[in-house]
């Protein structure tokens, strides 16, 4: 996604909607950080590598990543990724837990399969480690939204990839082959990570989720937490304690529930939390048609930025004429208005 909004190849088909939808008790697993998600921030998480790993470091693993809530405009982006020794990668996911895409399980399937993996009497546990990156809607929409050069969320969603298989690699895990769900066209990805990571196997395909089960089990990772976050976010507009539904669905924008709940939850001068992404087209055109009357203008790059003048950023001020001093302080008025 090279622009600032929504691509219609992110959007759920209609009948996938519910698929989508957090379930009322999912599963919180340890990678939601209450705090951060509160506050907006983007932040990693590590599990602990698995005791089948840690017993022998030279073990060989096999690692999948994917993500979750690309085309959204409510909650974060969550990538994950999931690792195991190699000969356990069908036998152990696909064959004995029957992981896949996570748009092919149940919500409450997926939050199942999570809670094994976080539970350490299973062999999910003992066997597979995982990790998460969730990508705020606030700090998406800010790289999205710089006055100087954009931050797309292709390039976002790299730098994380990248970012949590470093760190894995960096934790003495012996990698050996690595399954991604693609960005783009699938050989310029690949191509990408094996510059960056020459000494391992990578294979980036289209349907990875569906193809291998460790990119399935990312792919639940992700998902869980997104809705999760999901959850944890919408507490803040539901009160104390946990809602038993959320209001805004899905969180996409093919969501009649999520526009229903932009639309009747927007202040006119800030839009929404920290839940919202901003730069996507859904939440602009409403900012734009019902409210934002302060909104920013930046200049290029190349103005003559010695004379800029505050009042230049925003809409409406080249209207501005005259004594500099008065406007500033509020225009006056005749006594035709008394």
């Amino acid at each position: 996604m090279d622009n600032m909004d929504e691509s219609p190849d992110d959007q759920p088909e209609s009948q996938n909607i519910e698929q989508e939808t957090p379930v009322a008790d999912v599963f919180v697993p340890p990678s939601i950080n209450r705090g951060h998600v509160l506050s907006g921030e983007s932040y990693s998480h590590h599990s602990p590598i698995p005791r089948a790993v840690s017993a022998d470091m030279s073990t060989e693993c096999v690692l999948g990543v994917d993500e979750a809530g690309r085309g959204p405009v409510l909650g974060p982006m969550v990538y994950a990724l999931c690792y195991l020794p190699l000969p356990l990668h069908h036998s152990l996911l696909a064959e004995g837990h029957h992981f896949d895409d996570s748009k092919a399980l149940t919500p409450a399937v997926r939050s199942q399969l999570m809670e094994k993996m976080c539970s350490d009497a299973t062999d999910l546990f003992q066997n597979c480690g995982w990790a998460t990156r969730a990508m705020s809607a606030r700090d998406i929409s800010a790289a999205q939204l710089r006055p100087n050069g954009t931050y797309n969320l292709n390039a976002q969603a790299m730098d994380a990839t990248i970012a949590l298989i470093q760190e894995v690699l960096d934790s003495g895990v012996n990698v050996r082959e690595v399954y991604i769900d693609t960005i783009g066209p699938p050989a310029t990805y690949q191509k990408r990570l094996e510059r960056i990571f020459p000494t391992l196997s990578i294979t980036v395909a289209k349907k990875a989720d569906s193809l291998y089960p460790c990119v399935s089990a990312a792919s639940v990772c992700a998902k869980v937490t997104r809705d999760a976050a999901l959850d944890v976010l919408y507490t803040a507009y539901a009160g104390t304690g946990d809602a038993d539904e959320i209001a805004w669905g899905s969180g996409y924008p093919s969501d009649a529930r999520c526009t229903n709940w932009l639309k009747g939850n927007m202040n006119p001068l800030f839009g929404w939390g920290s839940e919202c992404r901003f730069s996507w087209g859904t939440a602009k055109e409403m900012l734009e048609v019902k409210g934002a009357p302060c909104r920013a203008d930046w200049p290029e790059a190349d103005d003559d930025t010695d004379n800029l003048k505050l009042t230049g950023f925003f809409l409406g001020a080249e209207e501005e004429k005259g004594d500099e001093l008065a406007t500033w302080f509020g225009r006056g008025m005749t006594e035709e208005v008394f």
